[in-house]
């Protein structure tokens, strides 16, 4: 099981402002390790935030993404205590889900 993601959700004025941080080596698969060997790719492809189970955003995400990906953005609407669901797939197939309530 991969590690969880750091997620901060907080509202102002109407408008919500979501952070996270995604824990994942995000290989490229055009990187060689210490034997000369390729490493293979494994990279988030997927992504989905959801406020109280509707989209929000969705995005696809590709090999030429850092390792532990940063996303902000905002978006209008939410309360406090509104939950906000992060989720990724990558494309070995695993998947992640976190969630927080906005402050």
């Amino acid at each position: 099981m991969t590690n969880p993601m750091k997620i901060r959700a907080a509202t102002s004025d109407g408008v919500t402002e979501v952070r996270v941080l995604i824990a994942h080596d995000m290989e490229t698969g055009q990187r060689k390790d210490a034997a000369g060997a390729l490493i293979p790719a494994w990279f988030v492809n997927e992504l989905t935030v959801k406020h109280n189970d509707k989209v929000v955003l969705s995005g696809d995400v590709g090999a030429s993404v850092a390792k532990n990906p940063y996303l902000a953005f905002k978006f209008k609407g939410g309360a406090k205590g509104d939950k906000i669901v992060v989720s990724w797939k990558d494309n070995k197939g695993e998947t992640r889900s976190d969630e927080v309530a906005i402050t």
